[in-house]
């Protein structure tokens, strides 16, 4: 919402700079995002009154102007092609400024001296979409009369800043400038004068004229209705068109200005229907039909669901109801009678037919929201007495309506201790008395009880709880004292176990060279249960904002494919990450639990190759380093088996387990995978990171640094290609031995002179005996059990 602090001062007279109002009014929870200074870089701006004009001697484009700048007349050369003798004009004097640095000085155009500019709008930086449509390619021209002389700036309702109200939905009242006022009001203390309206009623009743019919009190509690005779179409009164345009609105004409107008004024919307091409005396108010079509002012055919509200002449639609109007009933250079419509409609539907059909609105924002029941009708009124004023229309006797209007308050019941209690306050009766005043609240006092009467434009106050609230915002948050609860004791707190080994965690990923990355947690249908390292029904959100993300993850690995696609995209071909954050698997009934994970991926170059480096390209083991630094950090010992999952590479991936529970993936992303995402060779890797730190660590055993050497042992065996070197390693570390300290693959090999289906697995067997030196004798027989072992279960001996 924009807010005119020129406008507002109609209301409220509130004798501070803009900055000051607009820091009070953020104090009290409404942020102000913006204060656009209409008087920025503008100077010697006067209202010039043009006597007579002739053309330029030698330009056929520019004409020579005689100008009354009130002391004066002055020749000031234009080359606007709508002047005209007679015209109020906008003019910078010599030695004045435009917005974007533009000075103004005396000079001679083809020859012939020009003393000043005669300006549009835009030169004064207005946007061109605000701009009349009439002036929009010429120089701006006064409907009335002005002296010459005066201020143009004030003339134009833009010697003013204006404020942009960043409203949450629940301050819908802020929407409006007498919503607005209200507020000021009651940070100030000062005194509120709505606005005025004196109608001066003709003979003729409206309800001879038009008759109103609801189909259903839900879609529509209350639609109200005036007609204005002979009202002559034409531009507004400039303070009109200024106001809408600090407002953002585009000036039309005088009849569709004022509903806009009164739209901004009272944050009640109006329709303006051309009464003589609605095609009845009816005005009949129902839900659409399925499939039901009507054009709507934007020359659109639309098709309509039963959802929609319209407003029909008591066969077709003439407008959607809250949203837009019809294309054959809006008003024209050629209307003559106008039938004004307030009313107030379900804000849940006008927001499905605004967001189904795209037609977002200042409207269908208002309705949505829910609009004050007490207005309704002083809008109607006041748009006609505009009307009345601008448009020279007559205004017909009565109001014509159907329904009935909602109750105009809400009656809550609070008391002294409930406000000092909940927010720390010691604030006496009277003073609490007089903030609810202030807020224009009706007050009845009982001891240190109150009866609160909230008024329909505060629909966002409906409980004791909301009027605390307004207590404490009125009564100033920075008011609030300093205190800690009785109850505190010098107890020493700290991190939990979890959070610090989650930290852990991630300070070993970030020394390991990885980057953090944090990405959505919703993701698209399809790539909801990728990689997910257990089998579980999705969450998806009932009315996602696109279908990229409409569902709950279940890994972080989908979106750190995207952040690495992302990145070699703009020629980051070495890249590594990780993302600690949670993932969502739904339970019968409940909500989704949600499991924190730990996942990694790395692709390219693992040290940059400077001069004379030696390139080091990424691998599964380089990727299985940093899991299994993740492991020894946690305590924890990982057993890696070949994994299923369809993603990852066959034959470079494996399931992670810790005791019989599963826990992560590791491996090396599908080709097909890579060239769908456009990636080279990309290993990746995820854990369950809420799993792995519930895992108790329990307590760390030393042992003396041995005072006798060990010894080793290789063997070289041959093996079916498909069997996993690991179970090797297991068998080796079953046979009985105290000797035997442990077994490590180091060569792997498949080629030539070996059969296709075998390879050759080359195995270190490590012994210690921490008493004394072990002898050949002794290491002997351990090492035939393992061989012996080993052939058993198919492994030959090679060498």
């Amino acid at each position: 919402m924009l807010v005119s602090k020129e406008w507002l001062d109609d209301y409220v007279k509130v004798d501070v700079p803009v900055e000051t109002l607009a820091e009070k009014i953020t104090r009290s929870g409404i942020e102000i995002e913006e204060i656009i200074d209409f008087t920025k870089d503008i100077k010697n701006l006067v209202i010039g009154y043009v006597e007579s004009i002739e053309k330029h001697p030698d330009a056929d484009k520019l004409n020579v102007c005689q100008v009354n700048v009130g002391d004066e007349v002055k020749q000031i050369v234009c080359g606007a092609p709508n002047v005209a003798t007679g015209q109020t004009v906008i003019v910078c004097l010599p030695g004045g400024r435009l917005p974007g640095g533009i000075k103004i000085k005396k000079a001679k155009l083809r020859g012939v001296e020009s003393n000043g500019m005669i300006c549009s709008l835009s030169e004064l930086g207005i946007a061109s979409n605000l701009i009349p449509e009439v002036y929009e390619n010429g120089i701006y021209v006064f409907e009335e009369r002005i002296t010459p002389g005066s201020d143009a700036l004030t003339e134009l309702s833009l010697n003013d800043a204006v404020m942009e109200f960043g409203l949450t939905p629940n301050r819908s009242d802020c929407m409006s400038m007498v919503g607005s006022a209200f507020e000021t009001s009651a940070l100030y203390e000062s005194p509120l004068k709505l606005p005025e309206t004196h109608l001066n009623e003709t003979d003729e009743k409206a309800q001879n004229f038009i008759d109103i019919h609801i189909d259903n009190a839900e879609l529509a509690p209350y639609y109200a209705a005036r007609i204005v005779k002979n009202v002559k179409i034409g531009p507004s009164p400039a303070h009109i068109q200024g106001r809408l345009i600090k407002a953002g609105i585009r000036p039309i004409n005088n009849v569709v200005d004022v509903s806009n107008y009164v739209m901004l004024e009272y944050g009640q919307p109006l329709h303006m229907f051309d009464y003589d091409k609605i095609g009845s005396t009816t005005i009949k108010v129902r839900a659409a039909a399925d499939g039901e079509t009507m054009t709507t002012l934007d020359d659109k055919s639309r098709t309509l669901t039963n959802e929609d509200i319209v407003i029909t002449n008591g066969s077709e639609p003439i407008a959607l109801a809250g949203v837009m109007g019809g294309d054959f009933s809006e008003v024209t250079d050629s209307t003559v009678n106008v039938l004004i419509e307030s009313a107030m409609f379900a804000p849940l539907n006008i927001r499905k037919t605004a967001n189904r059909l795209n037609l977002r609105s200042e409207s269908s924002s208002r309705f949505e929201k829910g609009i004050a029941a007490e207005f309704v009708l002083d809008a109607l009124d006041r748009a006609a007495y505009l009307l009345q004023e601008n448009a020279q229309g007559e205004v017909m006797s009565g109001v014509v309506s159907a329904g009935a209007l909602p109750d105009f308050t809400t009656s809550i019941e609070i008391s002294t201790d409930d406000i000092n209690q909940l927010i720390g306050f010691n604030i006496s009766n009277t003073e609490i008395k007089n903030i609810f005043e202030r807020l224009g609240f009706e007050t009845k006092v009982d001891g240190d009880a109150f009866n609160v009467i909230v008024p329909s434009r505060r629909g966002d106050i409906t409980i004791k709880e909301d009027l605390v609230e307004e207590v404490a915002r009125i009564y100033g948050y920075d008011a609030l004292p300093a205190t800690l609860p009785e109850t505190m004791t010098n107890k020493q707190v700290g991190l939990t176990d979890y959070q610090t080994k989650r930290r852990a965690v991630k300070a070993l990923l970030q020394g390991l060279g990885l980057n953090q990355a944090i990405t959505y947690a919703l993701v698209s249908a399809e790539k909801s249960t990728q990689f997910a390292l257990k089998s579980a029904d999705t969450t998806a959100l009932l009315m996602p904002m696109s279908e990229d993300h409409a569902v709950l993850r279940q890994s972080l690995l989908p979106h750190l494919i995207d952040v690495v696609s992302y990145n070699n995209a703009r020629q980051m071909k070495d890249v590594a990450f990780y993302e600690i954050g949670n993932t969502f698997f739904k339970q019968d009934g409940l909500l989704p639990s949600e499991e924190e994970h730990v996942a990694g991926i790395i692709t390219g170059l693992v040290t940059p190759s400077m001069h004379q480096g030696k390139k080091e390209q990424v691998d599964f083991f380089h990727v299985k380093g940093i899991v299994e630094a993740i492991s020894a950090r946690l305590g924890l010992t990982f057993n890696y088996v070949r994994s299923s999952e369809s993603l990852l590479h066959p034959g470079r991936s494996a399931d992670i387990f810790v005791n019989e529970m599963k826990v992560g993936i590791i491996g090396q992303l599908h080709p097909t995978v890579e060239k769908v995402n456009d990636l080279k060779e990309t290993y990746v890797f995820e854990l369950d990171l809420k799993a792995l730190l519930s895992e108790h660590q329990g307590q760390i055993i030393y042992n003396m640094i041995p005072k006798f050497p060990g010894t080793s042992r290789d063997i070289a065996l041959e093996v079916e290609r498909k069997l996993d070197t690991g179970a090797l390693i297991d068998e080796i570390m079953t046979v009985d031995s105290k000797y035997l300290k442990s077994a490590e693959v180091f060569d792997v090999y498949e080629g030539e002179h070996i059969a296709e289906d075998k390879k050759s697995v080359a195995i270190r067997m490590e012994f210690l005996n921490p008493e004394q030196t072990l002898t050949d004798e002794e290491i002997k027989p351990i090492y035939e059990a393992v061989i012996e072992k080993l052939q058993a279960n198919g492994a030959k001996l090679r060498g």
